[in-house]
């Protein structure tokens, strides 16, 4: 079991648990070394496709790094990754989320990864403490890319720079765990459904979609899901 830390303000904290998917044992290696213990545990290391789809399945990481071009299954490298645990869960039940961490910087291998389920996907220039942030903002559910991977997505997906920027504005109002609530919510799900998906109790469920629909000045959960799948959240 995850051993809990503790901030300088004394509040307990369980790091992320990770997987790291790279053919180069001296590249895992060397991320780990940057890797803070208290903010990340790594719990699992595969060279190839077919040994991470086992790992992963086996220790349900919360975040997998996964490297884009890997031996192993159907030569597909990181997709194949990707494909064969869809429907993945982290310990606590929640989907495992995906950061590609790449040495391509290539338009086709950002665009294939992010379409097969990635969150986001960063080079192998990235600086351990920026590589430590993204881990966080994609445990919490968000989308990182580095800077010049960012307009592949925008381009390929149909989604101007300005719109994008403007829902960043519009989510970084709300807490992780009300994004969490609001896509579920927008998505069609009841309030029994978003508790048992998210465990928590439904008066939980309803103070969040109370606070969500306040802080995006919204009336209704119409009104949410027209909001979300006018910004491509769903």
């Amino acid at each position: 079991m995850t051993t809990p830390t503790h901030t300088a303000s004394g509040k307990a904290t369980t790091p992320i648990r990770l997987v790291l998917v790279d053919d180069h044992r001296m590249f895992r290696s060397g991320v780990k070394a940057e890797l803070d213990p208290a903010v990340t545990e790594v719990v699992g290391e595969a060279p190839d496709v077919d040994t991470a789809v086992k790992v992963i399945k086996e220790a349900r990481p919360d975040v997998v790094l996964l490297d884009v071009h890997l031996p192993g299954g159907n030569g597909n490298g990181g997709v194949d990754v990707l494909s064969a645990t869809r429907g993945a869960t982290n310990e606590a039940g929640q989907p495992v989320r995906f950061l590609a961490l790449s040495v391509s910087d290539a338009a086709e291998d950002v665009i294939a990864v992010i379409r097969a389920g990635a969150r986001g996907y960063v080079t192998k220039t990235i600086s351990g403490n920026d590589l430590m942030t993204a881990v966080r903002r994609v445990a919490d559910g968000d989308a990182v890319f580095s800077p010049r991977l960012a307009g592949f997505v925008l381009d390929a997906f149909g989604a101007a720079a300005g719109e994008i920027a403007e829902v960043d504005e519009e989510l970084d109002r709300l807490s992780a765990r009300e994004r969490e609530v609001m896509r579920l919510i927008a998505r069609g799900y009841q309030y029994k459904e978003v508790a048992k998906e998210l465990f928590i109790s439904i008066k939980t469920v309803e103070t969040h979609v109370s606070s969500v629909l306040r802080k995006l000045q919204l009336s209704s959960r119409h009104e949410l899901t027209a909001w979300a799948m006018g910004r491509r959240l769903l």
